[in-house]
């Protein structure tokens, strides 16, 4: 059945018979098939980020490499000090020990031993003692407590002369190294932390109206066979609910407490992504190439976990000014200013799509018309790293929940027929700020 689809709605799968009785189509692997342009996210996602899952309520985590980073920002001045002497500094950085971008937290990746570059300035580690943010917490050697730790100080020996001036408040540094003497013992060590995160399967269920016997035998002017019609436009309204919850769906799972069968929400990437990923304002008449590359110097960054390259689904409002070559489009000014280095190329898609390739020094954006991103989300683009997002059906104990049909659901003594398309699945997006949304203003 793989190689049996249609890309025209109206048209009935070719090589199926939908007159089979009590037969149950799994129809996963081609539903995505129908019509790709009208629904790419659900596309690129079912061909090259899909994994089943065994539970309805899925858990997964997320692991940011923090000795990709191990920096910091000095919050007191520091005293001048001369080569071999101790002085002290209190230390916070921009993550928690799971990665996760917060105001002011302690660096606990810092140990006894390490070689610190404090503004230029090279320092040993000598001892270390993180603050909580609890009136009278302290906490010594690093240890992890139930309240937030959002300081760390320490001291350290000068590996050269420092003065007063070199290492101020905001003074930024970072772990180098380390250095330790012949025959002594071993260090303390520490980890970064997995971050869990929760998403949901959500069940889609389209019905196919129920059809008399009669109407069933009825010939009809245009198609002669309504039911075949219905059920293959159905199929089409089915591929579009997934691809509409996908991009805005807001996760949740109500009614378990009260007793009521659950009914359970999948994440959407659009609010998502807005309310935990990266958000980038651009301008339809002042934006040009430099305006990407300042947003992608930051957003490409590989401590974050990119991938380099970024699926962006556009409005047709923003694909238009992408491709103007008058007026205030993409191409004139990019041109007009940066010409040496705009690379920006009309590619066809791998799955059916029409694709404009904008390459940047940091890594490439992949434009393709979102067809949904209509009416209030004209003016917006989702820029979206397959490798962090996946399609998430529900399939254990030999049964899969992916897309299938499921013929003569009606009752036995109905003089009729009735169908459903069913699917059970959900979206997983982890590292969001590995996402972006791009709004685009006058």
């Amino acid at each position: 059945m793989a190689n049996a689809f249609s890309n025209s709605t109206g048209v009935a799968p070719q090589g199926v018979s939908i007159n089979d009785s009590r037969r149950i189509y799994n129809f996963g692997e081609r539903v995505s098939e129908l019509a790709p342009q009208q629904s790419p996210f659900f596309v690129y996602l079912s061909k090259v980020a899909k994994e089943s899952t065994d539970d309805p309520v899925f858990k997964f985590l997320e692991q940011r490499h923090q000795w990709q980073r191990r920096n910091f920002v000095v919050q007191t001045d520091g005293a001048a000090v001369v080569k071999g002497a101790d002085t002290t500094y209190q230390l916070t950085c921009d993550y928690d020990k799971y990665g996760n971008s917060v105001a002011s937290a302690a660096p606990q990746f810092l140990i006894v031993g390490q070689v610190l570059r404090v503004a230029g300035k090279a320092v040993k580690v000598k001892s270390i003692e993180n603050i909580g943010d609890g009136i009278g917490a302290t906490f010594a050697g690093g240890s992890s407590a139930a309240n937030k730790l959002t300081r760390t100080d320490i001291t350290v020996t000068a590996l050269e002369a420092i003065l007063e001036a070199d290492v101020e408040t905001g003074a930024k540094g970072q772990v180098i190294g380390s250095a330790w003497g012949e025959g002594t013992d071993d260090p303390d060590g520490w980890k970064d932390e997995l971050y869990s995160r929760e998403g949901y399967c959500q069940i889609f269920k389209t019905g196919i109206q129920l059809f008399s016997g009669t109407a069933l035998a009825t010939r009809y002017r245009g198609r002669p066979d309504e039911y075949r019609r219905v059920w293959s436009s159905k199929l089409m309204e089915h591929k579009m609910d997934i691809e509409h919850a996908m991009l805005f769906g807001v996760g949740a799972s109500n009614g378990e407490a009260a007793g009521a069968a659950p009914v359970r929400y999948t994440h959407g990437i659009v609010p998502y992504t807005e309310a935990n990923g990266k958000v980038m304002n651009f301008s339809y008449s002042g934006s040009t190439y430099d305006t990407f590359i300042d947003h992608m110097e930051s957003f490409f960054a590989p401590e974050t976990g990119n991938s380099g390259d970024k699926l962006v689904l556009a409005s047709r409002k923003v694909m238009a000014w992408l491709q103007k070559l008058a007026g205030d489009g993409f191409l004139k000014n990019s041109v007009g200013t940066s010409s040496y280095k705009l690379d920006v190329q009309n590619i066809a898609g791998e799955f059916g799509h029409q694709v404009t390739k904008v390459n940047t020094i940091f890594g490439n954006l992949h434009f393709t018309a979102e067809p949904l991103f209509r009416n209030q989300d004209e003016n917006i683009a989702l820029a979206v790293d397959l490798a962090n997002v996946k399609y998430r059906p529900l399939a254990g104990n030999g049964v899969s929940r992916d897309t299938h049909i499921m013929t003569n659901v009606q009752n036995n003594n109905v003089d009729g027929r009735k169908d459903m398309i069913l699917t059970e699945a959900g979206l997983e997006i982890s590292l969001p700020e590995t996402h972006a949304i791009m709004k685009f203003g006058s």
